[in-house]
């Protein structure tokens, strides 16, 4: 059963409880981790502390969020709010995958991490058609070519280089 502060309420619903539930954790969070990433410096005035600042503002973080899960006028996660989290970490998924790509270019090479890549993007995206696919294979190899031969980035070479013979080892490193 709805309260009638519940039923007055004028903003979006969906979400707000979730939201105002990680801003709470992310401030409390980094007030912990706040000892570990600034000093108190001797002999300096505490408006000029290195420390004062940002533990002004995550505590000014910490209680307006409390302020905010505190005054909501509904006490519970529901399905709405589900669905707009998962909406929320959607795009979480596509900066994993650039995360992937950036950890595995040292380890397999620019050239084959980008062929894997492109089109498995592409598919995740749900370009499925054969011909889609071959484009993202013709696109990611014209741009690999582009940027190695063209521009002239140096990109250091993978771990899976040092195993090809001497030749093919500098041919690769140079433009693959």
């Amino acid at each position: 059963m709805t309260t009638e502060r519940e039923r007055r309420f004028v903003g979006p619903r969906r979400g707000q409880r979730v939201f105002a539930l990680a801003i709470l954790g992310m401030a409390v969070g980094l007030l912990f981790l706040l000892p570990d990433q600034t000093t108190w410096a001797k002999n300096t005035k505490l408006f000029a502390q290195p420390r004062f600042w940002p533990a002004v503002a995550l505590s000014g973080m910490a209680v307006f969020a409390a302020l905010h899960v505190y005054r909501l006028p509904w006490k519970r996660v529901t399905r709405h709010d589900v669905q707009e989290l998962r909406r929320w970490l959607s795009a979480v998924e596509f900066a994993a995958w650039f995360m992937g790509y950036v950890v595995l270019v040292p380890i397999a090479g620019y050239l084959p991490v980008t062929l894997v890549f492109v089109p498995a993007l592409a598919w995740r995206m749900g370009y499925r058609r054969r011909s889609m696919i071959l484009i993202c294979f013709a696109f990611a190899t014209i741009v690999v070519i582009f940027f190695k031969a063209v521009l002239a980035v140096r990109i250091p070479g993978a771990l899976l280089y040092e195993t090809l013979p001497a030749a093919l080892r500098s041919f690769a490193i140079l433009y693959l």
